[in-house]
């Protein structure tokens, strides 16, 4: 039989101190119980892994497209994705969800020692350098994680490309300035210019990897963020081909075959692209 769930009541803004958290635990575990979705009852560590990712992009997403509105409702799914993996967690008798709550908020108390101790310290900068050593000393109770072995793999590769050129560089594994970063991204491209003449496949795609990874480096350096820089220049990229192909019906009726007679040259696109360049757009 089904049983109600009370709507939450949620305090004015001022007021909010997280006292609603439980409500998500108890809807959780709900969905969870014998009686429950089928569906939830049948998930496990394995299966969420891709919902975690996809909520957390999709919160990204909000971020760039400014929609408070819409940043509050992503939030909530990933905030699901905890609750639900700590239930699971529970079940397995790992860890509930105060574990969780409790492991965040030891880990931020000890790397916050100039809030939450005696440390000073001068501005973010020195923040930073510190939480690299404190790191490393839990580090030091575990001989086989190494400095980088916080950056997760699962990361998209530009954005975990630069979270270790941030941790190398925290410890002065890291060239001087702009100028040395800059060369060795022309000395990227001349190695992948000469395996590109070699026609090896696995030497172009090892030394594509060092100009990409060379690139992410200089984009730190000049404090870019090279994942942004790129899903910017993506969308730019989108929308003006969304111009181009626009053109294309309407001229064309749709894209003809590329190996057909009556196929489109590039010379003929590229005049619809410079068209939508010039619109702004």
């Amino acid at each position: 039989m089904a049983r109600p769930f009370d709507p939450v009541v949620v305090p004015p803004l001022e007021e909010q101190r997280g006292q609603t958290f439980p409500r998500l635990v108890e809807l959780m575990q709900r969905l969870l119980a014998p009686d429950g979705c089928p569906w939830d009852r049948k998930q496990s560590f394995e299966t969420l892994r891709k919902y975690v990712l996809e909520e957390a992009c999709e919160v990204i997403d909000a971020i760039d497209a400014g929609d408070r509105q819409e940043l509050r409702g992503e939030l909530g799914d990933l905030l699901l994705q905890v609750v639900f993996q700590a239930e699971l967690g529970r079940a397995e008798g790992a860890f509930g969800p105060d574990d969780v709550v409790a492991a965040i908020c030891e880990k931020l108390v000890r790397r916050h020692p100039h809030v939450f101790a005696d440390t000073t310290v001068e501005d973010a900068d020195e923040v930073l350098r510190n939480w690299e050593l404190i790191k490393a000393k839990e580090r030091a109770n575990k001989p086989d994680q190494g400095l980088l072995s916080g950056v997760p793999r699962s990361l998209p590769a530009l954005v975990r490309a630069q979270r270790i050129g941030e941790k190398v560089a925290r410890v002065g594994f890291d060239w001087p300035d702009v100028a040395g970063s800059r060369a060795k991204v022309a000395e990227e491209i001349r190695e992948l210019d000469e395996a590109i003449a070699t026609g090896d496949t696995g030497a172009i795609e090892a030394e594509l990897g060092d100009a990409l990874f060379a690139l992410v480096n200089l984009a730190r350096h000049v404090n870019v963020d090279a994942e942004s820089a790129l899903r910017r220049t993506i969308d730019k990229f989108t929308r003006r081909f969304d111009h181009v192909e626009a053109r294309v019906r309407e001229r064309h009726g749709g894209w003809p075959d590329p190996g057909g007679e009556d196929h489109l040259t590039l010379e003929e696109l590229d005049v619809y692209w410079e068209e939508s360049k010039k619109s702004g757009r």
